[in-house]
């Protein structure tokens, strides 16, 4: 959406996120939705406006201030929109763990120890309840393995709680189950398959959009300038390559392959269905 012809910003609902290339044209654009909202008879909430600095130099913009209006807006390091967190370093991994936190208080507000639920009817409310609030925009993420073994001990704690113990033969007593054998109850794909297949998904999505389209162009652009000294951080292009490599197509040309949509579901299904240790 464009604000007066020149200033852009995201706007859903009452959630409006202005982007900006500088500190100077982030203190320009909230003036400039301020006196366009008062047309239309809206307010401006300052108490829920923050602002948020993205940069390698962790001291930019620190001496300056957002003031719109003689309010002055607060600077964050990270804030959730629609329900995903933000922060100033563009980190997933905060973004996962938000999601677990709240995957974790959605686990113990159900009755997943009750006896009167049968094993089928606690593998259902897990599916249907708890995993939808872990997987809350996961399509967008970007994981290393430190993520995704998170992830799989979230998921076999949960599997523990619905399978419950297993008595040794051996000895006579009673153990919590061990993850090969949750592998071996838990038929449905585990918790990272599905991220990687709805992840593989939605690649495919964006790889058919035309040129114009805003998504298509930051997947195929390529940045200017230079990258900092050290490892370069893992890029969500580099897990789908990653993810079609797990199924013998980490060679080919991906996004002329997405074209096929027939052949790009029955990867994403490949995807979805590999099974890993």
């Amino acid at each position: 959406m464009e604000l007066n012809g020149t200033h852009q910003l995201l706007a859903y609902a009452d959630d409006v996120n202005i982007l900006a290339g500088s500190i100077y044209t982030l203190k320009e654009n909230p003036e400039a939705l301020v006196a366009a909202t008062r047309e239309i008879g809206l307010d401006v909430s300052a108490d829920k406006t923050k602002y948020m600095v993205m940069s390698r130099d962790q001291n930019a913009g620190r001496i300056q201030s957002v003031r719109s209006d003689n309010n002055t807006f607060e600077r964050v390091e990270e804030f959730k929109y629609l329900g995903t967190t933000l922060t100033n370093q563009n980190s997933i991994a905060e973004e996962i763990k938000s999601s677990l936190r709240s995957g974790n208080a959605c686990y113990h507000s159900v009755l997943l120890s009750s006896r009167l639920l049968s094993k089928n009817l606690k593998m259902k409310i897990y599916r249907t309840i708890i995993l939808p609030v872990v997987l809350y925009g996961c399509e967008a993420w970007s994981m290393t393995l430190r993520e995704e073994r998170k992830l799989r001990v979230f998921e076999n704690m949960v599997l523990r709680r619905i399978f419950g113990p297993r008595r040794d033969e051996v000895m006579g007593e009673w153990r919590r189950l061990r993850n090969e054998e949750l592998n071996d109850l838990y038929s449905s794909p585990n918790i990272v398959r599905v991220i990687k297949s709805r992840r593989t998904r939605l690649a495919g999505r964006v790889a058919r959009m035309g040129e114009e389209r805003e998504v298509n162009r930051v997947l195929v652009g390529k940045p200017e300038g230079k990258r900092p000294l050290g490892r370069p951080r893992l890029r969500w292009v580099d897990n789908i390559r990653m993810d079609l490599q797990e199924v013998g197509c980490g060679y080919m040309d991906w996004i002329g392959l997405a074209k096929d949509r027939d052949r790009w579901r029955t990867l994403v299904s490949a995807v979805m269905n590999l099974r890993v240790p």
